[in-house]
């Protein structure tokens, strides 16, 4: 029997306190949208003199993990530990939990590299931040 979709409501971007072994993860609060990590593999040209048909060839290179990016209604008091993390140059533990039946969860390393804030005079406050994967995720 095939799924149909699977409803994305409840999915969480969840950030490590660095606690190693025991690492505690915490939700990151009122996330509206979250994208990524947009995995990619880098290729690299083989083409010679003698490739076949004149045509270009190319071997799999170095995968770049991506960014993940994550909308969420901005409240200072919940979020201004997360700007903190832009002036901190290791990588941190973060994951995402997927609301499906098997509590499906990406865990990777990343640094958060991008916090911009929007307070438009006639909507929410809110903002985005963009993390760059470091590594290889785990799919768990």
């Amino acid at each position: 029997m095939s799924v149909p979709g699977i409803d994305a409501f409840g999915t969480q971007l969840q950030r490590g306190d660095g606690g190693g072994g025991s690492e505690v993860f915490t939700t990151i609060a009122n996330a509206t949208n979250i994208s990524g990590p947009g995995l990619a593999r880098n290729t690299i040209d083989v083409t010679s003199h003698d490739s076949p048909d004149s045509t270009m060839e190319f071997i799999g290179g170095l995968v770049d993990p991506g960014e993940v990016s994550v909308d969420i209604n901005y409240t200072p008091a919940l979020h201004d530990t997360l700007v903190e993390d832009l002036y901190d140059t290791d990588p941190r533990n973060y994951r995402l939990v997927f609301p499906d039946t098997a509590n499906t969860t990406w865990q990777f390393a990343a640094v958060l590299t991008g916090f911009e804030a929007s307070a438009p005079y006639d909507d929410k406050l809110s903002a985005t931040l963009t993390f760059k994967v470091s590594g290889k995720p785990t799919f768990l």
